[in-house]
């Protein structure tokens, strides 16, 4: 097998024909054709299923890709790694964080960042934990930052623990509800979630029953960050979130948060990366900066929140 190959292979997979990939790689459609079919004949098996519009994965193809598309990332880091060791500042990173952390981390991380690897292309993407985790056993995302995942991380990932976390509770200006000093005050009230495992109705339900209170009503779930402050922002609904989305200044003028006097816990923020394997200059660089801009102790966030918002965005503004 060559590298070629793989990249052949891998090239075709992701733009679902011989045509498109010949053209992504600059190559004849036939010197393609032809480096495919060696591959099957080694193989012994069909990679693909050729249909008048183009080219689907056979189930050994998925799988091959799958491995292939590991090597080359791989390859494409070790590449990077030694030119960064050598002095160099270009290559790729790709980092998936969520929004607390884009919000408490990154601002004072990315202008240095930049300053030293000026010409390494970042890819950040905000996400959490469930949505990333196949990038990173696979490599192609060198690592995570963000609420700790529900279940333990597999054995081919480590696990690092950054800071303790608080959650407030957000909700629109001139909000109905905005005077609320209690969770109990807010019985009867419509929650949004960001959550994407069914894990937000048993988080809630645990924090409200410890309060004696019924179920929370759970009206929308979204996958997005800008879903949730649009939902929030347009309706009644309210959200428990990170208590760092009090100091993203993009909805400061149109949401608010609750200070209830209930402590309202939230999973620690951690890093996730694969086991084993060193992470490239750069991209160890990235976490590493990301690590000297922790927010303070979760005691003394939880004594800012108490005093609603101005106090929430006195210790939001010192963790940004």
């Amino acid at each position: 097998m060559k590298l070629n190959q793989f990249r052949d292979v891998v090239a075709i997979a992701e733009r679902g024909s011989l045509r498109a990939a010949a053209r992504h790689l600059k190559l004849a459609q036939p010197a393609l054709t032809r480096s495919v079919q060696e591959l099957e004949r080694e193989l012994g098996a069909p990679l693909f299923e050729r249909r008048a519009r183009g080219m689907i994965l056979t189930p050994i193809g998925q799988a091959f890709v799958r491995r292939a598309s590991a090597v080359l990332t791989e390859v494409r880091r070790a590449r990077d790694e030694a030119e960064q060791l050598h002095g160099g500042t270009s290559g790729k990173v790709v980092a998936g964080l969520s929004l607390a952390a884009h919000i408490a981390l990154l601002p004072k991380a990315l202008a240095p960042f930049r300053a030293r690897y000026p010409h390494v292309e970042l890819h950040l993407i905000e996400g959490w934990y469930p949505t990333l985790e196949a990038g990173l056993k696979d490599g192609s995302v060198d690592f995570y930052v963000g609420p700790r995942p529900d279940q333990a991380a597999s054995s081919e990932l480590a696990q690092e623990v950054l800071f303790e976390n608080l959650r407030i509770i957000l909700a629109r200006k001139n909000h109905p509800l905005a005077g609320a000093r209690s969770l109990g005050d807010l019985a009867g009230a419509e929650w949004a979630t960001t959550s994407v495992t069914f894990r937000a109705e048993e988080e809630l339900g645990q924090l409200f029953a410890q309060h004696k209170m019924p179920p929370p009503r759970l009206a929308l779930r979204s996958q997005s960050a800008l879903t949730l402050m649009v939902a929030l922002a347009c309706s009644d609904l309210l959200a428990m979130v990170p208590i760092q989305w009090t100091d993203f200044s993009e909805t400061s003028d149109t949401l608010t948060p609750i200070p209830v006097k209930e402590t309202l816990p939230a999973p620690p923020i951690v890093t996730v990366r694969r086991a084993g394997l060193p992470l490239t200059p750069a991209a160890e660089f990235l976490l590493d900066l990301l690590r000297r801009h922790l927010p303070q102790p979760a005691s003394k966030i939880k004594a800012a929140a108490g005093g609603g918002r101005t106090a929430s965005n006195k210790s939001a503004g010192k963790q940004s």
